[in-house]
């Protein structure tokens, strides 16, 4: 005789199918619509379910999470309203390439299209920035919908899924099917199109690699270090992908982003052959696709990408080969370049970059560049940076030289108020390493609930919050296009210091460059993080450009 199949609702069943994808960890809003699924959690006392303040943050937090650990970061959220704010996490995932499963609740089967109370339908809401959207309508097929969901978020160019949960299915019983983790597919190497793209590469006068995306790992980055270092070869990063490769590593030649170098923007454009490697090479790495103009480009273009969708969408390379990063550069090891080519170039390289991250002098008694640029005699190498969009991440991003692979958390997308959350993720996440969230003032005040949760759960980052009192990047293009004629870009803050002691987290404002790292070190020795607050003159708008001469 078989042995019996116990009967189970849902909720259950759906919590262990989770938990068999080794999901021991999720972000979320409690909502009724999902009721089962979290009493199906009850039954795994490891399983952390992290109750944030708003969806938005929560959805950050999971993208901040999957970056930072290499796993899906798991969302949910309720039906409707929690969803719709869960969006911008979805969005931000599906840029930067990001592995998610948002797992949202929804009206009942029996109620669907009849714009029922909070009803959505996720297929169309979500079908620009998800790679599938499901619907679990049956209680005998929840173990195949979330084996597929994680088999997807993780394959080929990563990104995000979402499950709709019907809430009657939810409380509907039946036998569960127990289905193993899913693979982790990711496209191998052509070694014949690999042979004659390097071929020419390795002949090159002027060599160049770019780096980026969503899809790397230690190993991948281990192997394009040791390979360019040993044959000479500068390697750039692409807009918000700058922990591919340590910062101080010789071969580390800078990064294409907002306001990026000159002199690396003219080895970009000069490169005979240009190797990118997982970078899509979209609007702010390409500069609004002037520094490299589509379809065609001037230099040998060899495009290595995780998704064939992705190769020939808007440049026509000479080689294009649907790789994932890891599997590409693990074969470098075999590729020598020949002696025409001169290693002084990486040398070179790496001394522009040294001289562009050299901290300038701006007016005011505040000089955020040097503040930026002291850091890494303040904190390990390890640490991790956090940021959302705004002027204020300019500094951060020239000034300060990252550390290896998973130090950096900011959205390619450039979506604000990602900062604060991240930095609260990474805290839960990985508990011993030091956390700074570099934020905005307008970017802050995006998530600033979310303090709430840092509480909760004890995971508190230091936070640098940046205040000129308006929305920088805005009244900047403001200021150019439409001089002396300001709308809507003034901000009324709250006393930041007293906002962070409402949360039992101590606050310093610093509105001298001396007074930074006094009250640094005192947040670093504090249990309970700290909030920053860096008074920053409104006239200084760019590391180089000052408010009031921006006018055309």
């Amino acid at each position: 005789m078989g042995i019996a199949k116990k009967n189970m609702h849902g909720g259950q069943i759906l919590a262990n199918a989770l938990v068999r994808q080794d999901v021991d960890l999720a972000f979320g809003v409690p909502g009724e619509s999902f009721l089962p699924l979290l009493d199906g959690l009850v039954d795994h006392p490891q399983f952390r379910f992290i109750t944030c303040r708003q969806e938005g943050g929560a959805a950050y937090m999971g993208e901040a999470y999957a970056k930072l650990t290499g796993k899906p970061g798991v969302v949910m959220v309720t039906r409707g309203p929690g969803a719709s704010n869960a969006m911008i996490g979805i969005h931000t995932a599906y840029q930067d390439s990001t592995p998610m499963v948002l797992l949202v609740g929804q009206v009942g089967t029996d109620m669907v299209e009849r714009e029922a109370f909070q009803e959505i339908d996720y297929r169309r809401m979500y079908s620009e920035c998800a790679k599938w959207v499901g619907s679990i309508d049956r209680v005998d097929r929840i173990d195949e919908f979330v084996s597929h969901a994680f088999h997807i978020a993780q394959s080929g160019r990563k990104g995000p899924v979402v499950l709709a949960l019907p809430e009657d299915v939810l409380y509907l019983t039946g036998e569960e099917k127990p289905t193993a983790a899913a693979h982790i597919v990711q496209p191998g190497l052509d070694r014949v199109i690999f042979a004659d793209a390097m071929k020419q590469f390795s002949i090159a006068k002027n060599p160049m690699v770019l780096a980026g995306g969503g899809n790397w790992n230690k190993v991948a980055c281990d192997h394009l270090r040791a390979w360019a270092n040993r044959e000479g070869v500068p390697i750039a990063t692409s807009f918000r992908s700058q922990d591919l490769i340590d910062n101080r590593d010789p071969c580390y030649a800078g990064d294409l982003g907002i306001g990026a170098n000159p002199a690396l923007v003219k080895r970009i454009v000069e490169a005979d052959v240009l190797l990118v490697i997982g970078e899509r090479l979209g609007e702010m790495t390409t500069a609004g696709y002037s520094v490299l103009a589509p379809p065609k480009v001037n230099n040998t273009l060899v495009h290595v990408l995780s998704s064939p969708d992705e190769l020939g969408r808007v440049y026509r390379p000479e080689f294009a080969i649907n790789c994932s990063p890891e599997n590409f550069c693990n074969a470098l090891d075999e590729i020598k370049m020949t002696k025409e080519y001169s290693a002084k170039q990486m040398q070179t390289a790496h001394t522009e970059y040294l001289e562009w991250s050299t901290p300038v002098t701006v007016p005011g008694s505040l000089q955020l560049a040097q503040i930026m640029a002291s850091l890494p005699n303040l904190i390990p190498r390890d640490a991790i940076i956090t940021n959302g969009a705004g002027n204020f991440a300019t500094w951060v991003h020239r000034f300060y030289p990252y550390g290896p692979i998973r130090s950096q958390l900011a959205p390619a997308n450039g979506s604000m108020g990602y900062g604060l959350p991240a930095a609260i993720a990474a805290k839960i996440a990985d508990p011993k390493r030091v956390v700074v969230a570099v934020c905005g003032d307008g970017d802050f005040m995006m998530n600033c609930q979310e303090l709430a949760t840092a509480a909760r759960y004890e995971s508190y980052p230091i936070i640098l919050v940046v205040n000129n009192g308006m929305l920088g990047t805005i009244r900047m293009h403001q200021e150019r296009e439409f001089t002396q004629r300001i709308m809507g870009t003034g901000l009324t803050n709250p006393d930041f210091i007293k906002f962070a002691d409402s949360f039992g987290i101590p606050g310093y404002r610093v509105t001298q460059t001396k007074e930074f790292e006094s009250a640094f070190t005192n947040a670093l020795k504090s249990k309970r993080g700290a909030l920053i607050e860096l008074v920053l003159d409104p006239e200084v708008i760019t590391p180089t450009k000052l408010l009031s001469k921006l006018a055309k």
